[in-house]
């Protein structure tokens, strides 16, 4: 966890960019994480170690970042998860509402999800 952490948190950070997700979502990404941790942890990712909920969920969002940017071009696979999903799974709803919601369980079935597309199973 120590070794992962800094790279993770950096991963995490630059994603939550890309997409364009507010730090309260971000924070809700994370599994709640409070205004203090969080700024603390967004600036200065070197001297943080994660719990392994933490590093499971990025990691869950690192491979749904990959898999957005193998199926879509860089534009859409940046807005994806902000857009309203006609898919059973999202009823209507962003992703992004979909994960914030449902925790790392939600996470994990995006990424399969994604997986699946990719065809990478």
């Amino acid at each position: 966890r120590e070794r992962l952490s800094p790279s993770a948190l950096k991963a995490f950070f630059n994603m939550m960019d890309r997409w364009g997700v507010r730090d309260e979502d971000a924070r809700q990404l994370l599994g709640g994480v409070t205004n203090g941790p969080y700024y603390a942890m967004k600036k200065h990712p070197e001297t943080r170690v994660l719990d392994a909920d933490k590093l499971l969920r990025i990691s869950y969002l690192v491979g749904i970042f990959k898999a957005l940017n193998i199926l879509h071009g860089q534009p859409l696979a940046d807005a994806w998860v902000r857009l309203p999903n006609t898919n059973r799974i999202f009823g209507g709803q962003a992703p992004l509402a979909y994960m914030i919601k449902g925790g790392a369980p939600a996470m994990q079935t995006v990424r399969r999800l994604l997986d699946a597309r990719r065809g990478g199973v």
